[in-house]
């Protein structure tokens, strides 16, 4: 029973509440016109986001006491080790896209 509160309400809260949110940030972000750095912005942080929402409990230290029970370690380096994969996406994200773009203005493409 708490597994399909738990599942209803997850549906309602991705649907009533965290749809409209993100639609309105790339409808804002995305504007009227083409904006090619976008999905090198867009791709990262809806993959740091993910790790934050499967994690978050670890990340945040709200499961401290459990984790402790169960694994004998802390949940402190949670927040650095997501931190740094987040930096790493960016970065490497941001890298892909120089790239692009300096062949794109190559004059031989």
């Amino acid at each position: 029973m708490g597994f399909a509160v738990w599942f209803v309400g997850a549906i309602i809260l991705h649907d009533l509440v965290m749809w409209p949110l993100y639609t309105a940030a790339d409808g804002a972000l995305r504007g009227r016109r083409r904006r090619p750095w976008l999905n090198h912005v867009r791709v990262p942080a809806a993959l740091s986001l993910l790790l934050l929402l499967v994690w978050f409990p670890l990340i945040l230290g709200g499961a401290e006491a459990n984790y402790r029970t169960a694994a004998g370690l802390s949940t402190a380096p949670y927040l650095l080790r997501w931190a740094i994969v987040t930096l790493v996406l960016f970065a490497g994200s941001g890298l892909l896209y120089a790239m692009r773009r300096r062949a794109a203005g190559r004059p031989d493409r």
